[in-house]
């Protein structure tokens, strides 16, 4: 598959970052941890991989702004261009051993979605995106289930720990009602995986209150590619714009969001 020069520039730096991240993983009770608020993590492997993929951007598009987990936003020579990144999407995971995390790269140009990886290094898995040329893992076309009775869908979501804001958007709700209709809960910890899996057929949909867009902006990409919807539940106007991200190939993202909206505080 051939692939543009901004999708390998994404993999140069997810590349390079990943080894960074996978030294760190195999010495992971030795890492510097400080903590940045309750539940949410930010490691001295996070700030090591961000400086890696910034540089490694920075190398192939000197004028492109940044979006960054740790580092903020930055304004490029070219405004209109900008690189949103997390260098480590699911850190509570890494921090304690468990092997499910990712590395997460879009390209916004022009306030739109271009391009997108996301990256499972300890399972070898590339997800790419670009618009208006499909979704891929490992160069192999993927698309979005075929699954439209939500009685044998698989369903993931983002549970809100110490997020009260969260829980009062009716969370706890939202999970019995969809754990009551579907197929199968599930919560991975990693919403760009999430998003991903959706991308690909592994899961039938997905939610998840209060994600960032450094989260959700390569996943949004991938799943529209792959013939999916994502929307917001409080509307669809911004979907980097905080609310409650919602997810799945097209029967099961109606049915979803209109279960989500049948218990969700207005």
């Amino acid at each position: 598959m051939p692939r543009s020069a901004n999708i390998e520039i994404m993999i140069r730096a997810a590349t390079r970052a990943a080894r960074s991240l996978a030294r760190d993983f195999g010495e992971v009770e030795q890492l510097q941890v400080s903590i940045k608020g309750p539940g949410d993590f930010v490691s001295a492997a996070d700030r090591r991989a961000e400086q890696i993929i910034r540089e490694e951007l920075k190398r192939g598009r000197p004028d492109y702004g940044f979006l960054m987990e740790e580092s903020g936003a930055e304004v490029g020579r070219s405004p209109h261009n900008r690189w949103i990144v997390d260098p480590l999407d699911g850190t509570t995971n890494f921090l304690h051993g468990l092997p499910h995390w990712a590395i997460s790269i879009a390209l916004e140009q022009h306030g739109e979605l271009t391009a997108g990886i996301i990256f499972d290094p300890l399972r070898n898995e590339l997800f790419t995106a670009e618009r208006g040329g499909g979704a891929y893992l490992n160069d192999r076309r993927i698309r979005v289930s075929r699954r439209s009775d939500m009685r044998t869908a698989l369903i993931g979501c983002g549970l809100p720990i110490q997020n009260w804001k969260a829980r009062e958007k009716g969370f706890t709700r939202q999970m019995d009602r969809v754990a009551d209709e579907c197929g199968g809960l599930r919560r991975l910890g990693v919403c760009s995986l999430d998003l991903a899996y959706v991308a690909a057929g592994r899961q039938d949909g997905f939610w998840e209150y209060g994600v960032q867009p450094w989260d959700i902006a390569a996943g949004i990409l991938m799943i529209r590619e792959a013939g999916g919807r994502v929307g917001r539940l409080e509307g669809d106007e911004d979907l980097l714009a905080e609310g409650t991200i919602v997810a799945g190939n097209p029967d099961i993202y109606d049915r979803l969001r209109a279960t989500l909206l049948e218990v969700t505080p207005v």
